[in-house]
């Protein structure tokens, strides 16, 4: 018996016998062929990089049906008689890229470029679905990638990209791209999409395959009936360990299921009967194998029933696309039943009255309400669902008159998918005349085993006319039974989203005396408004190519899959692989390592710890200026997460398996306590030194300041989580032995030369005998700096003890877990002001945590108070400590310490607005600084006077962004809507940066092209495109000979590599690209003065390829390498930046859409305005991250409780700003830049704060009017919203019993009348 499919057209046929039931495709894509661009990224269906295509064939139509599925959860025996289709697949460096491809590179979608292809395959699978349907509308575009994440461009260019495609789209309305100058037509620039030659996703030598009958011998079989499946289960009397598999999209929830090995694997998706849709008067039967995609449409298709309709839109929520095209209504449900899975299909069916047939070994066949279903005892293993049938209510209940009234509701962190919801309901009711008839209410997901309905309200409402008292006592009655059980998170949250929705939904049948006036009415949930933007990039051609908006080195390859990261290159001959085995006790001795059921899991060949570091060697992890941090724990743990051992084995999956397995044994006897908080460690005086040399400077006198002011806030706290780095390619690394006792680790790095002798110091050998290689880096934000040193370390400890190459890729929850993200931190601060406004004094107190090791925490305090400093506080003072605590080491991230200083500095002003009662913007405004006040807080960095442009700017985009306008705009607005508040704010930033030494070769070849090695890593920033066109223009702009008008496409950046690139320093604190531009222009100027000679000889005009001819038959080096050292400039200098946000928050369940952010940022004359609108963008929607959605949560003890995508939620296309527009100003004032230019990496990010600071303008409406209905007139306005504003926060905020306090309020304004 065969399994046969196709991959890119390639026949593929293994031997069923041979093939391991629970191999994933992605493990097969990854490790057996030599297509890479499936990526793995999350492991778990959440993220969309490894989507492939899946095409089947029906031979019975003769059609082709295609969709993409996660190919990290699919099951390779699943795909026989298959066909899969991954982005290399479309199109590729050799055949030529697809439209797709270069519609991506031509938007700047791509930036690391790790999620392209994955993104690529879900826009091409789009594209086929409307060719099938109608044509393809902007609004399918916008959907096309909404399961998919992307951490580097923000999202606007991408889907940009997808609805470049689309049929109603005017091209001129799309976003900045290298196709359409502006100003130009743009009708045909596009590259052609040509539907008929699309790809053939199905081979036709597949479609005569003979489809072979499974006998069931083997360990995956296909029963093709429920008689067959009986017999099959009946056969089973010797007890082996079956699982019955439909779409196993379940392992991406449970996955300890992965670790569990069964003897036999059961594919139910053959058996007719459960692949039925079948409608009859009564109602809809739908086969449990059927896929969430296909019951979705098919409950369109069905236009007698409006309830079908609701429940298909409701279901398009649930996931992301490439999940419901696998996962069946089936497995959803059983999964609910079994194992309490927080289901939406499960509340939804409830609602409408579904019921489920099932078979089971002992009772047979059975039909039984969902509701029956849902309460019975959890199925036995090889218990089944068969079909559900959801039945049509308009031909039960139709009584003259009255009518059928049908919504379904969730509150979740992204309005459009893949995310579980805090609640989840639906609501069935007859109603005549505001008389409810009888009534269905079904809630779910909010932290009960199922979900329930409501009989008791569902009682009491029938019968009734809805007024405001009987839904206020329906209410009370509905609070006693929606009760999460303990231990759930946000739990009164969640309970207080259930009185909201059933508000929501009988609310309208209330009688006002004008109905729907006033704003009293809810409105219907608008669906998001369509994404727009606009972008005005300055295109400077004084130094050519320099200042062009070039598409980004190698998009097209990344977009294609073909771009190569660690964990691409091919696994050299007895590779091994490794996992870590991490602490999970915070201060504890470590006895040993052992693994459950004390047997060696399969392919273990290894477990290394401290006792393998070479004798020559010492235990160092990491090695830096500010000191050196262990590799292993050696017999005490320090935090939780720490790095005890690396357990190899032959693959990865039996790697991570056993390092799961392993079970560490601690004694915490004669120990003192672990210090897990900042309070304990000042107490304890358990701090770390800060240098003299990197604490900031105080400013002024605060005592005087505070003499001065009218007003004091005294001691006021804020407190700071962290935020985890999530990159899309996880730690990773390959170490190969070489000879003479030397090592070559290739690694995913931001810091090259510190692991160089991190690896030399740990295995005691000479530093010219190792190298480490890195080419590029799949997202790195800080994380792949000080975090990569030890896996890179680890991986060639164990290849020098074992003598064999050893890679590890650390999978998303052991990185989430190791690796940390930003410090934590309390701040106590005191402020004096003016009664006008003005700030005269700020005193801070600020503990940091830092971890259990230093790491570069030490840079902390300065780039707190530089950001912080962006307001003139009359006098500064601060104390900060650096708490040493038992948690784990703080990582520095993207913006670190910055984005924090400049929250602060909002918070306070906040607080001061409110304390004087005047608008924040313009206490912001009245502390800006002045040029002089500049000076005196930040000293040289200050520059001249004509660079410094925040307080024009701040003024600018108040008139570009209409301002004052929308400011009385949201005050009408919030008079006239009691349920939904918007906000909107306006905030500064000035950001410091340095310039550091960098290095930089530039070698011309015999045939003219030209090859360069810089220190700076490419992490998706454009590093390389930048060095590329500064080569074009120090060479090109100064040789003046003919052909060096396109030069840029002779270029080629190389890998970095640390024997070959010396002093590559690290790639950080946003100035590595100038920095790098900058060496590349010094050696450039080398090749100049070497090739101006023979240009002079040459007497007229001369072409590159000759000149260069020449220089090789004269024996000219044409190789020069140079080392930029910032001496003769300033080394630091200020960015600014303004932003201006509104949001609106739904108050009944506390989510907040971003309607609209302008953004002017300053980049002086930008290398790139392409790459640094990028940057702008994806730095801002980081920074909405921070501000709004990640809780990176621990346990008591320091253990990351949000390990995976299921918990842990970044930006997605549904959650950035509804309107985008970035402004980039070109200042080009800064003789003393890299050709004028400025950093654009991180500054932007904080201007995400102005999105937090909206939300609170509308909480801060919210909560006047609860008090207005409460009659409470205290200043209820000083309150404090924290970090992240998630929609718990918002809605505990706004008033958690907001609904039960208007129909209170509105009983007695009735009661009066």
């Amino acid at each position: 018996m065969s399994l046969v499919f196709a991959i890119n057209g390639q026949r593929f046929e293994l031997d069923l016998s041979s093939v391991d039931p629970s191999t994933t495709l992605l493990e097969f894509l990854r490790y057996q062929t030599p297509f890479k661009s499936v990526k793995l990224s999350c492991g778990e269906g959440g993220c969309g990089a490894c989507v492939v295509l899946l095409s089947k064939h029906d031979p019975v139509l003769k059609t082709v049906e295609d969709f993409t599925v996660s190919s990290c959860l699919t099951l390779l025996c699943s795909i026989n008689h298959c066909s899969i289709t991954t982005s290399e697949g479309l199109g590729n460096s050799r055949d030529g890229f697809h439209t797709i491809h270069d519609r991506f590179s031509g938007f700047h979608a791509s930036q690391c470029g790790f999620c392209t292809p994955g993104m690529s395959v879900s826009l091409f699978s789009a594209l086929l679905d409307s060719k099938s349907s109608s044509e393809f509308t902007v609004l399918e575009a916008e959907k096309a990638v909404s399961g998919n994440l992307c951490r580097c461009t923000g999202y606007r260019p991408i889907v940009d990209a997808c609805k470049s495609f689309a049929a109603d789209v005017d091209i001129e309305d799309l976003g900045f791209n290298s196709f359409c100058k502006k100003g130009d037509s743009c009708k045909n620039s596009l590259p052609r999409f040509d539907s008929e030659k699309l790809v053939c996703s199905f081979p036709e030598f597949l479609k005569d395959e003979i489809k072979s009958i499974d006998s069931g011998m083997h360990r995956w079989c296909s029963p093709g009936s429920v008689e067959e499946l009986q017999r099959l289960l009946e056969a089973n009397s010797d007890g082996l360990s079956m699982k019955l598999v439909a779409g196993n999209t379940s392992t991406g929830y449970y996955k300890e299921e992965r670790e569990r090995n069964y003897e036999k694997y059961v594919d139910i998706t053959r058996i007719p009967e459960m692949k039925v849709i079948r409608e009859n008067q009564n109602g809809v039967e739908i086969g449990a194998v059927v896929t969430i995609s296909k019951v979705i449409a098919a409950l369109k298709e069905i236009r007698v029933e409006k309830m079908f309709g609701k429940l298909a839109a409701h279901m398009e929520k649930i996931a992301a696309r490439f999940i419901r095209n696998f996962g069946s209504i089936g497995g959803n449900l059983v999964m609910a039943q079994r194992k309490q899975f927080p289901s939406d299909m499960a509340t939804i069916l409830l609602a409408a009255g579904a019921s489920v047939n099932t078979m089971s070994l002992s009772r047979g066949l059975e039909k039984v309400t969902l509701e029956q279903f849902l309460q019975g005892p959890p199925l036995e293993a090889y218990d089944l669902v068969l079909t559900i049938e959801i039945p049509f209510w308009h031909h039960h209940h139709h009584h003259q008159s009255s009518e059928l009234l049908f919504e379904t509701y969730r509150a979740a962190p992204r309005p459009n998918g893949s995310a579980l919801a805090y609640l989840n309901a639906a609501f069935l009711a007859q109603v005549k005349d505001r008389m409810v008839i009888n009534c269905r209410l079904a809630f779910g997901a909010y932290g009960t085993k199922h979900a329930i309905r409501g009989k008791e309200v569902e009682e009491f409402l029938s019968g009734k006319v809805i007024t405001h008292n009987v839904l206020s006592e329906a209410i009370t009655l509905l609070g006693k039974f929606v009760v999460p059980e303990e231990g759930t998170s946000n739990l009164a949250y969640r309970s207080s989203l259930a009185p909201g929705f059933l508000f929501k939904f009988f609310h309208s049948l209330i009688l006002t005396e004008k109905p729907f006036s006033n704003g009293y009415h809810l409105d219907v949930p608008k669906p998001l408004p369509m994404l727009s933007s606009s972008q005005h990039v300055p295109i400077n051609d004084e130094y050519f190519p320099v200042g062009e908006p070039v598409t980004k080195s190698g998009a097209s390859l990344q977009a294609s899959g073909e771009a190569v990261y660690v964990d691409d290159i091919p696994a050299p001959q007895n590779c091994l692989y490794g996992a870590f085995i991490y602490s999970t006790k915070p201060f504890a001795k470590v006895k040993g390592i052992c693994f459950k059921e004390n047997s060696v899991p399969d392919g273990v060949l290894a477990v290394i710890s401290y006792k393998d570091v070479p004798k020559d060697g010492q235990n160092i992890g990491m090695k830096f200026s500010f000191g050196t941090e262990p590799l292993f724990a050696e017999d005490l743990t320090l935090h939780v997460g720490q790095c005890i051992a690396l357990v190899v084995a032959d693959t990865q999956r039996h790697a991570d398996t056993a390092a799961n397995l392993a079970v560490v044994e601690y004694e915490t006897e004669d120990l003192e306590p672990p210090i897990l908080s900042v309070e304990d460690a000042v107490k304890k005086s358990s701090l770390f030194e800060i240098y003299p040399f990197l604490y900031p400077q105080q400013v002024g006198d605060t005592s005087k300041g505070m003499s001065e002011a009218d007003h004091r806030i005294l001691s006021s706290e804020i407190r700071l989580g962290s935020q985890y780095f999530f990159y899309m390619e996880t730690q990773t690394a390959l170490a190969v032995p070489d000879e003479d006792n030397s090592i070559v680790v290739y690694s995913s790095c931001q810091t090259p030369q510190y692991i160089h002798s991190s690896v030399a110091a740990c295995l005691g050998i000479p530093e010219n005998k190792v190298r480490i290689i890195t080419r590029r880096v799949g997202g790195g934000f800080g994380g792949k700096a000080v975090k990569a040193m030890p896996v890179a370390t680890a991986c060639a400890v164990a290849a020098n003890k074992l003598q064999r190459p050893v890679r590890t890729y650390v999978n998303r929850k052991t990185d989430m877990i190791m690796t940390g993200g930003r410090h934590p931190m309390k701040i106590t601060y005191s402020v004096g002001f003016k009664s006008t406004g003005k700030i005269t004094a700020l005193e801070l107190e600020i503990l940091i945590d830092a971890g259990a090791t230093l790491g570069l925490s030490m840079l902390m305090p300065s780039n707190i108070i530089g950001a912080l400093k962006k307001y003139n506080w009359g006098a500064l003072s601060f104390d900060f400590k650096l708490c040493k605590t038992n948690l784990l080491s703080k990582a520095i991230m993207r913006a670190p310490g910055d984005v924090q200083g400049t929250y602060i500095a909002e918070a306070i002003i906040e607080n001061v607005a409110s304390s004087l009662s005047l608008e924040a913007d313009a206490i912001r405004k009245i502390n800006l600084h002045t040029y002089e006040s500049l000076a005196l807080f930040y000293k040289d960095s200050a520059g001249e006077p004509h660079e410094y442009t925040l307080s024009s700017m701040w003024d600018k985009l108040g008139v570009s962004s209409n301002f004052e306008e929308r400011v009385s705009l949201v005050r009408e607005f919030n008079e006239s809507n009691i349920w939904r508040k918007r906000g909107i704010s306006r905030v500064p930033i000035i950001y410091p940066v340095s310039m550091f030494a960098t290095p930089g070769r530039v070698s011309v070849l015999s045939d003219g092209t030209i090859v360069v090695e810089v220190g700076g890593i490419e992490l998706g920033q454009g590093l390389w495109t930048k060095v590329k066109q500064m080569v074009g223009y120090a060479l090109g702009g100064m040789l003046q000979c003919d052909g060096t008008e396109n030069l840029v496409e002779k270029i080629r950046v190389v890998q970095s590599d640390t024997l070959s690139m010396v002093q590559g320093n690290f790639t950080g604190g946003s100035t590595t690209s100038e920095g790098s531009c900058a060496a590349v222009r010094l050696c450039c100027e080398t090749l100049v003065t070497r090739l101006k000679p023979l240009m002079e000889k040459s007497g007229g005009p001369i072409s590159w390829n000759k000149l260069i001819s020449q220089a090789y038959a004269q024996s000219v080096n044409l190789s020069a390498s140079d080392l930029y050292t910032p001496q003769e400039t300033p080394t630091r200098y200020l960015n600014y930046g303004v932003a201006v946000s509104e949001v609106e928050v739904d108050l009944v369940t506390g989510q907040t859409t971003v309607l609209q952010t302008d953004i002017l940022y300053d980049s002086g004359k930008s290398l790139n305005p392409a790459v640094d609108l990028g940057q702008i963008e994806g730095a801002f929607v980081q920074g909405l991250g921070f501000f709004m959605l990640e809780e990176y949560i621990t346990d008591s003890e320091g253990l990351v409780v949000t390990d995976g995508t299921w918990t842990y939620k970044i930006p997605t296309v549904d959650t950035i700003p509804r309107q985008f527009n970035v402004e980039i100003l070109n200042s080009g004032l800064h003789e003393k830049r890299v050709l004028s230019s400025k950093a654009s990496g991180e500054p932007p990010l904080l201007l995400a704060a102005s999105v937090h600071c909206a939300t609170r303008e509308a909480v801060k409406e919210a909560r006047k009017q609860l008090r207005m209905w409460k009659g409470v007139n205290d200043s209820g306005l000083m309150f404090q919203l924290p970090v992240p504003a998630t929609m718990p926060v918002v809605k505990e905020l706004c008033g958690l019993d907001i609904v039960e306090s208007y129909l209170e309020w509105k009983s007695s304004v009735n009661s009066r009348l």
